[in-house]
């Protein structure tokens, strides 16, 4: 769902990512947000009734970005290598400037089991969306003769995706955005054929 914000919430909905990203789910409060920006909680509640309709809406903001840019990935000019170095790249430059520290699917994921049931399955359609687009580069990785790899383009998305999150974690834990490329390196190395 690809919703427009009035300047008020499209902000709320950005701080509450940010401050996801950064904490997690019970790392934020409407507090947080109220103080962040000098408004009133009863403001927030105006324009989001509940702490899950603001995480969903973080997250349905994230999807729809996340769709825009495999979109343009995916124009035809690109070939399937390309993409995956693209969306890499996007990662390490993320995790490098800070803008993005850490998927915010991927901080959710993670609280999973504590979620609510309504931003669970937000998550689980976020993971779904990627590795179905990944599924895709894969296949068609294989089919232009630029990448190899054993198994199905299912089974290989899967692996890649769990790689690209754990070096994630591993640049977060470390403190080390640079462990990020390093980790996936070989990786995409093992991709190309």
């Amino acid at each position: 769902m690809n919703r427009q914000y009035s300047d008020t919430a499209g902000k709320l909905v950005a701080g509450a990512a940010d401050l996801i990203m950064r904490g997690g789910y019970n790392g934020f409060s409407y507090a947080d947000l109220a103080e962040r920006f000098a408004i009133r909680k009863a403001s927030i509640h105006h324009h989001f009734p509940s702490k899950t309709d603001l995480v969903i809406a973080a997250i349905d903001q994230a999807r729809a970005a996340t769709r825009a840019q495999v979109a343009q990935l995916q124009d035809g000019t690109v070939d399937a290598m390309d993409q995956l170095l693209r969306y890499t790249g996007f990662w390490q430059s993320c995790i490098t400037d800070q803008s993005m520290p850490f998927c915010l699917a991927g901080v959710l994921a993670a609280e999973l089991p504590s979620l609510p049931p309504d931003v669970a399955a937000a998550v689980r359609g976020h993971f779904s969306d990627l590795a179905g687009w990944m599924k895709q580069v894969l296949a068609q990785g294989r089919a232009q003769g630029t990448m190899r790899f054993a198994g199905t383009p299912g089974e290989e998305a899967e692996r890649f995706i769990a790689a690209v999150y754990g070096a994630m974690l591993a640049a977060r834990a470390f403190d080390d955005p640079a462990r990020f490329g390093a980790i996936l390196a070989p990786c995409v190395d093992r991709l190309r054929a």
